[in-house]
């Protein structure tokens, strides 16, 4: 199915201001695509090339850090240890990625299993959130290789669309002692390799379904998804150094429950 320009730019704002936020950007977009009448693997295609344009804004916001250490890697022993753990924090949803990604597609990549996930998303972050007050790291320098590991698996729980990559990181990290800020950040490092190898793996897997039509819209797409995303990642920083992720999860469970709560009274747009 081909994708308009308006719904490129609409289907943007949305990867934009979603992806690194604790809601779900998959899970958005899948519920924005079945209210424009999308589907298909084209559109599934488009959005993992718009979340790979919206990391671009976490490597821009965050440029200094990504060069201090690529070119102190050999020298700092600090710098060393964030690159692997950023890398061995990839590895969990990458291999779990590839092993299951058509069943997952096939099965869970629909409103109602999004609108479930986000509904119980919600409650994990009021739970979860609490212990932000408590927090023992808040560099990412002072993260240990354990942690790291564990934070891997926590974000493999983005592998079921409406749980978000970036809501379960957070709740992994603060889980685990970090601060709500570092969560954070530490969500943003770890979606870089995370989505930069999910656009190349895609374009790579689909690129005979392409055509020289599609350029545009998926150029207009990205463009958008940076825009959004790059303010998006802003706000969202200064606003956690202050308050905590209630709202969020307040949102993800009222979203939900409208989801849920309009498919059962019938509502044709969430049906597969």
């Amino acid at each position: 199915m081909d994708i308009s320009w308006f719904a490129a730019i609409v289907l943007g704002i949305v990867e934009g201001l979603t992806e690194f936020l604790p809601v779900s950007s998959t899970g958005h977009l899948i519920l924005t695509s079945a209210l424009l009448g999308l589907k298909g693997p084209k559109v599934v295609m488009f959005e993992i090339v718009i979340q790979g344009a919206a990391i671009l804004a976490v490597c821009w916001e965050y440029r200094a850090l990504l060069a201090r250490t690529a070119l102190t890697i050999v020298g700092k022993p600090e710098s060393r240890r964030f690159a692997l753990n950023v890398l061995v924090g990839f590895l969990p949803l990458a291999i779990l990625g590839l092993t299951f990604q058509d069943p997952i597609e096939e099965l869970l990549f629909r409103p109602i299993p999004v609108a479930i996930a986000l509904v119980v998303g919600g409650i994990a972050i009021l739970y979860v959130d609490r212990r932000g007050e408590r927090a023992t790291m808040h560099t990412v320098h002072e993260v240990p290789l354990g942690v790291a590991v564990r934070l891997g698996l926590w974000q493999a729980l983005a592998l079921i669309p409406g749980t978000s990559r970036a809501g379960a990181t957070i709740i992994g990290g603060v889980w685990m002692g970090m601060s709500r800020k570092l969560a954070t950040e530490y969500s943003f490092f770890l979606a870089i390799p995370t989505l930069i190898g999910a656009t190349i793996y895609k374009l790579w897997e689909g690129h005979e379904l392409l055509e020289r039509a599609d350029l545009m819209p998926f150029l207009i797409g990205s463009v958008v998804a940076f825009v959004t995303a790059l303010a998006a990642v802003r706000g969202f920083i200064r606003f956690v150094s202050t308050r905590t992720f209630a709202v969020f999860a307040w949102y993800r469970i009222i979203f939900g429950s409208l989801v849920l709560v309009t498919y059962w009274l019938g509502f044709e747009g969430w049906k597969p």
